[in-house]
């Protein structure tokens, strides 16, 4: 029998048209997609500063996964994208703050982004308990 996979409904986290789902879950695993420093209640970016942008896409990542009954504790991989090599220091301390314990694998390449004016992106791969498995 062919292993499935579903798309959590996250409207209410992230509002997109993009061509591709924000997250997908399968089995106890959740692949969360590149997220950036959007303020989605707001429609546009949390700032046009490193920081704000971060720190946005963090929150966006963790409304993201409770929404999906998972937590930042759960995640166990990350790829954070940087448009800067410069603002490394400053992501390891953001990092630090989001994944005081345990902090999961991490890859961090210096990418350029599809929007001039994003400074970050975050995907992440977490876990959902099995007894919270819809």
């Amino acid at each position: 029998m062919a292993s499935t996979h579903k798309v959590p409904d996250i409207l209410n986290v992230v509002k997109s048209s993009a061509p591709y789902s924000h997250v997908v879950q399968h089995e106890n695993m959740l692949y969360v997609s590149g997220i950036t420093g959007m303020d989605y209640e707001k429609g546009k970016l949390a700032g046009s500063d490193f920081e704000s942008q971060a720190r946005q896409a963090f929150v966006n990542i963790s409304k993201i996964l409770i929404e999906c009954g998972s937590h930042m504790s759960k995640v166990i991989k990350t790829t954070v994208f940087l448009c800067d090599a410069e603002n490394f220091e400053e992501m390891n301390n953001l990092y630090k703050e989001y994944f005081p314990k345990n902090p999961p694998a991490r890859s961090t390449p210096i990418v350029g982004l599809p929007i001039d004016t994003l400074h970050i992106s975050i995907e992440c791969v977490a876990y959902i308990d099995r007894k919270s498995v819809v």
